[in-house]
């Protein structure tokens, strides 16, 4: 604890005067600290918006979110400037499962750390010495309730605010814009505190240097157990919750101390869970709307007047309210028209599902765990390499609503950032602006699908399973069938079910489109063949016009990645071949085509220099198919090649692809095998 001289509070005053401290309110600290990070710019669904790092630094971080990150930013910001938003309340809405508790302790405890910095700080002062006063028994030192900060205390010194800021300007030659600055944030004392000082003022006559022996300053505990600077109240049934949860109650303890009945420090206020964070905090009101009425109400004088309010009197807080609601449970307090006040008193953020599934793979890590898996006889379990797309792909495209504009692939894609043929991210942009015109919440973009618990019990099911025990392996297609098990028992709406188990087939569609890729990768010894020829058919288009182009076909250009001079010789029969596979029969047709790819390229080297058209998977397919038949006689061979392994070539084929599979692309014996036989069949063929 700090020592007697440093917890005075002239001492206090005059390091917030110097700048080592600070006084600010809840929404002045939570915007300080988002915007003291760096802010990147990106683009989502074809809209520039801002990405504060802030959320995205730990191992487990906010994924995606943008818009409603944006929200709640611009929120605090609104009300950190003395806005409409002080006087309100973020609310977040959406399905179970998209992320919107994770967000609020995510920033519940990025909020603690930033306190945790000496000069962020928050302070608090406790009366000591109460013995000298007659009426408070043994009660000897009593700490504000509502955590207020020291700087509200000197603000109230005197009987009048004007005196008080007059004395102030006096004893610590404070300059009128740091006077202006600190009155911003000027609210009275708590009921119990300005008691208790009138009773120190009279026991003292007024004596200000003498009051004071009676203020200790104290640091606000930062303990996440105990609830102060960010505290949760989560909804709970209607008989045993009651407004004592928030607001506090008389304590018989204290009154068998106290001799003045009307002394409000009887009303024990850290008894709820608004008191703790009363100091600059945070108060997060998980389901706010499966409360019952009369505590909603009791949430309405809060958010309104930002004080708690017992018996006729006051304690002014300052605290950040955020709550949580699904669109159940709001869609029926809606309905309930005499609750408009509280909707009014609301910033609502309607939360949707992640829908780009590149960003999906990190949602799907923290449901398959970061730590390695072991088998229900203790061996170690090993991934798929596949299992992580799979799953994404999988649970996205639930998410997706349907559009006469875009196929389910086609929309994945683009709102993913990546090319769907000849389909651009403003028509994206257009579907989802007429999407959001919907008045049902449940039909616009991304807000319904699985959510992240779905995806959670499907890795559970995936897991139990016999097979994948026995197998010590989670084979990537396996995902698909637990999936489908949690849409059968989890999804009550058959118009729904019968939507996801569309999108099931379409993910296993592209799940298919994977392994053709990951066996030419595998046929050719090389984790990266697809990619190089993808390029290589690139390149050769983009030089085929080039003026240096001698009759030896060979051209000359700079790799964009490295910044080496590169040789390519320009194999037009390849070009077609891979022209005639995309279905592009006509000379207008693949000059079209490559002028589309060669646009592309100009637009994302310059971005990003490591850009591969990987994402482009009409192309991927197409050089693959192509190099499969040049290489082999076509895929069909390869198929009969690895099924039909009676002759010795075959069988030397197989061990070859086995050990580049092992070796080189990440897999296991179970499912390298597993993947080959999957190859090998016909299911799930576009």
């Amino acid at each position: 604890m700090a020592t007697r001289r440093n917890s005075s509070l002239s001492t206090h005053v005059s390091a917030v005067k110097k700048g080592e401290r600070v006084f600010e309110n809840a929404f002045q600290a939570v915007s300080r600290m988002i915007l003291e990070s760096p802010i990147e710019k990106v683009l989502v669904n074809g809209k520039n918006t801002f990405d504060f790092t802030i959320f995205r630094q730990d191992v487990k971080h906010i994924v995606g979110m943008y818009d409603e990150i944006n929200s709640f930013v611009s929120f605090v910001k609104d009300a950190s400037e003395g806005g409409s938003s002080k006087e309100m309340a973020f609310v977040l809405v959406g399905e179970p499962g998209n992320g919107k508790t994770f967000l609020v302790e995510y920033l519940c405890t990025l909020y603690r750390q930033f306190l945790s910095v000496p000069q962020n700080r928050k302070y608090t002062f406790r009366f000591i010495n109460l013995d000298q006063l007659a009426h408070y028994g043994h009660i000897r030192t009593i700490e504000s309730q509502i955590y207020e900060d020291p700087m509200v205390l000197a603000m109230n010194l005197q009987e009048s605010r004007e005196d008080s800021m007059a004395f102030i300007a006096r004893k610590f030659r404070a300059s009128g814009k740091q006077l202006e600055e600190w009155s911003e944030n000027y609210r009275p004392l708590g009921a119990c505190s300005a008691y208790i000082w009138n009773d120190i003022r009279e026991h003292t006559n007024g004596d200000v240097d003498e009051m004071l022996k009676f203020i200790e300053v104290v640091p606000v505990p930062l303990m996440e157990s105990l609830g102060t600077v960010t505290g949760k109240y989560p909804a709970k049934d209607k008989i045993t919750s009651s407004a004592v949860d928030l607001l506090g109650e008389e304590s018989i303890q204290r009154l068998l101390h106290i001799s003045d009945t009307n002394n409000p420090y009887r009303f024990d206020l850290r008894r709820g869970a608004l008191a703790r964070v009363a100091g600059g905090g945070i108060h997060f009101s998980d389901e706010i709307f499966k409360n019952k009425k009369d505590l909603v109400q009791v949430y309405l004088g809060i958010i309104q007047n930002r004080s708690i309010e017992i018996d006729g009197y006051k304690w002014p807080i300052d605290t950040l309210i955020i709550a949580t609601s699904n669109n159940s449970e709001f869609n029926r307090f809606l309905s309930e028209k005499e609750e408009a006040p509280i909707i009014d008193r609301c910033r609502i953020c309607y939360v949707s599902h992640n829908t780009n599934y590149t960003l999906q793979r990190d949602l799907t890590n923290y449901a398959i765990g970061n730590e390695s898996k072991t088998t229900l006889t203790g061996d170690i379990m090993h991934q798929d390499p596949n299992l992580n797309y799979s799953a994404s792909v999988a649970v996205v495209l639930t998410r997706l609503p349907r559009s006469e504009k875009l196929t389910p692939i086609e929309t994945m894609k683009l709102a993913a950032g990546e090319v769907a043929g000849e389909k651009s991210i403003k028509t994206l942009s257009e579907v989802i602006d007429t999407l959001n015109q919907e008045h049902d919440i449940t039909k616009r973009f991304g807000q319904k699908g699985l959510g992240q618990r779905n995806l959670g019990r499907s890795m559970q099911l995936l897991l139990e399973s016999s097979e994948t025990n026995e197998g010590r392996c989670m084979f990537a297609y396996d995902v698909f069938t637990a999936i489908e098990r949690i849409i059968l028992d989890y999804v009550s709406e058959a118009s729904d079910r019968a939507k996801f188990l569309d999108d099931l087939k379409i993910a296993k569609g592209m799940y298919r489109e994977r392994i053709m890729t990951e066996m030419f990768n595998a046929y050719m010894d090389e984790p990266l063949a697809v990619r190089k020829d993808v390029l290589n058919y690139v390149n050769m288009i983009i030089g085929i016009d080039a003026e240096n182009l001698g009759a030896d076909k060979m051209w000359k250009y700079k790799n964009p990645q490295t910044d080496e001079l590169m040789a390519l010789k320009i194999d037009e029969r390849y070009i077609d071949s891979v022209e005639d596979y995309l279905g592009l029969k006509t000379k207008e047709q693949k000059e079209s085509f490559r002028t589309s790819i060669r646009k592309i390229y100009g637009q994302k080297i310059s971005v990003n220099p490591d850009y591969d058209f990987m994402d482009n998977l009409e192309l991927v397919k197409a050089v693959t198919d192509v190099r499969l038949k040049s290489d082999i006689a076509g895929a069909g061979s390869l198929i009969g090649a690895l099924a039909n392994r009676t002759n010795e070539e075959n069988q030397k084929l197989y061990d070859r692809m086995i050990e580049t599979m092992l070796n080189k692309l990440g897999y296991c014996t179970t499912c390298a095998q597993k993947t080959i036989e999957y190859f090998c069949t016909q299911v799930d063929e576009n």
